[in-house]
């Protein structure tokens, strides 16, 4: 309880020291909130000299690990944010101190539940590089093997938690008081960074998505995934292979070694693609830190991709309707787009499609006016969420995924190469794809699909016909039966229609004899109505006891 009061005053704190009362509508606040505030930051409101962006920017650094966190994930919701705060934003780096070497070694000997001299030659206390969540050191394996040791920090769980409560009570009064709270859904991206970030606490998780990429990119010429040492790895350690290659953001050194950028950029956007649409399953935490260059090849670069804490997926559906949302964007099909839409079900079944494509063509239309390799992909997307929010689109957290892998990797493409047209390179394997999905390839790969369930059912398949002839043979014999009885009960009453009780008490035992030998006509009976048993009665009447 303690604790929490004082982390919570330490917001309060920052809050007032970069004035971002400035973000809260104090007349929507209590009188006694809104005094409080306003006499603490009156001060300094002259001496403001860094831009709301910058000053929410250094609020979040000063907050610590968590916030610097918070605040990347929320640079990427450029669909919630005004330009230059998520520009601001996206400056954030987790410039984290470290902790001790000797405490990581402990953190590891605990999770092996070994010393470290038994699994490793040498251990290096000195950290390669040091984060909000984690940190990893060097270390050599018995059989000479280079790898690296991710280790989690210690207590960061129950810091996260904290923060994370914090965060939602924030949100919650964001969301009661401000009049942007329900466009920016403060509430639930608190919750999408909360399954994000509890994702990144576990390391076995990260572990199985390494493997997952390392198997869809074995032997390709376009990525390459270090190798998983599972014998090493916990919850709160990770064992994998020391890469090297060249940070992909040092631009002198990729020219220097020679490296063809154009290959380059237009391999990372094909990545991005075959992962997306051919994979199902994406590295969505793309950003220049966790990407490598393998240049021994200049002339046909391999990218290097690490830290798979963060992977998104996308449905079948969800794949099909967002490439022909792109395809339909750039022939300028906004009717299509509309209602691309409202079938996905990504916006309300009733929205008036045509008021839809003339919003998403008002959106859209002005970015024709510069050649298409000047066109983001990712602004595109951001502005068809944007539009579609008009029309109470709910968040799709596997698309705000993907347009956050997108955004990073566009800008990263034209980082290499300038003049990267991204539709060039996309549209090509966008209209392959559409064409794999509805043509034999699709079909023998439903039927090897499907091929292990029905080979298993094949056997039956003869019990089963046999079953139903003899089943449809019984039901015959049972019509025929009733038949011939209803007929003989009808001569019977014509020949005698006399002792009219005993007719009636005569037909009602055939009736019921036949309801009990019948389960199917018994269940006619339970749900039949009134009116049809009226009709029933009377037809027996005219047809047997009627003179």
């Amino acid at each position: 309880m303690w604790q929490n009061l004082t982390r919570a005053w330490r917001i309060f704190y920052v809050v007032i020291r970069y004035r971002l009362d400035t973000f809260i509508p104090l007349d929507k606040l209590p009188w006694f909130i809104r005094s409080t505030l306003g006499y603490l930051s009156s001060k300094g409101r002259e001496k403001l000299t860094e831009t709301r962006g910058e000053r929410l920017r250094l609020a979040l650094e000063d907050l610590g690990p968590i916030f610097v966190k918070f605040g990347q994930l929320l640079s990427t919701r450029r669909d919630l944010l005004d330009d230059d705060l998520a520009d601001q934003l996206a400056k954030l780096q987790d410039k984290v101190p470290p902790f001790s070497g000797e405490q990581a070694k402990h953190i590891i000997e605990t999770a092996l539940h070994t010393p470290i001299d038994e699994h490793f030659i040498n251990f290096s206390l000195e950290p390669l590089a040091s984060a909000s969540i984690a940190q990893v050191h060097t270390a050599t394996l018995k059989t000479g093997e280079d790898v690296v040791i991710k280790v989690i920090r210690p207590n960061i769980e129950h810091t996260i938690n904290q923060d994370i409560g914090l965060l939602y009570s924030i949100a919650k009064l964001i969301n009661k008081y401000s009049k942007d709270g329900r466009r920016l859904k403060p509430i639930e991206v608190v919750n999408d960074y909360e399954y994000t970030i509890l994702d990144e606490l576990d390391l076995a998780k990260e572990a199985a998505n390494t493997g997952l990429l390392q198997r869809n990119f074995q032997d390709s010429e376009l990525l390459y995934v270090p190798q998983v040492h599972w014998d090493y790895c916990r919850n709160n350690i990770m064992v994998i292979e020391r890469i090297s290659g060249i940070p992909v953001a040092n631009i002198d050194d990729l020219n220097n070694a020679n490296v063809d950028m154009k290959c380059l950029a237009e391999r990372g956007v094909e990545i991005f693609f075959t992962q997306v649409f051919d994979h199902s399953f994406f590295h969505a935490d793309m950003h220049p830190g966790n990407i490598f260059v393998d240049s021994s090849k200049p002339e046909s670069p391999k990218y290097i991709a690490i830290d798979c804490a963060i992977m998104g997926s996308l449905t079948d559906e969800d794949k099909s309707y967002l490439a022909r949302n792109l395809l339909a964007f750039f022939e300028r099909d906004y009717r299509m787009v509309a209602q691309l839409h409202v079938e996905s079900g990504w916006v309300p079944k009733d929205t008036p499609v045509h008021a839809f494509e003339t919003a998403i063509r008002s959106v859209c239309e002005p970015m024709f006016a510069k050649p298409l390799k000047d066109i983001s992909f990712g602004q595109v997307l951001i502005g068809l969420f944007q539009t579609a929010r008009r029309f109470n689109m709910e968040v799709q957290p596997q698309l705000v995924l993907l347009e956050k892998t997108l955004l990073n990797i566009e800008g990263l493409g034209r980082q290499l190469y300038p003049d990267l047209d991204l539709w060039v390179t996309a549209k090509p394997f966008l209209e392959k794809w559409m064409k794999r999905q509805i043509g034999p390839q699709r079909i023998w790969e439903e039927l090897k699909k499907q091929a292990p369930e029905w080979a298993g059912q094949f056997p039956q398949i003869p019990n089963l016909v046999y079953s139903a002839l003899a089943q449809a043979s019984q039901q015959e014999q049972r019509s025929n039966a009733q038949t011939m009885a209803i007929l003989s009960l009808n001569k019977e009453f014509k020949r005698n229609r006399r002792n009219t009780p005993f007719k009636v008490l005569g037909i009602l035992s055939i009736i019921s004899a036949w309801i009990v030998s019948d389960p199917v006509a018994l269940e006619h009976l339970a749900s039949a109505d009134i009116m049809s048993l009226g009709l029933f009665i009377a037809g027996i009447y005219l047809l047997v006891l009627k003179p």
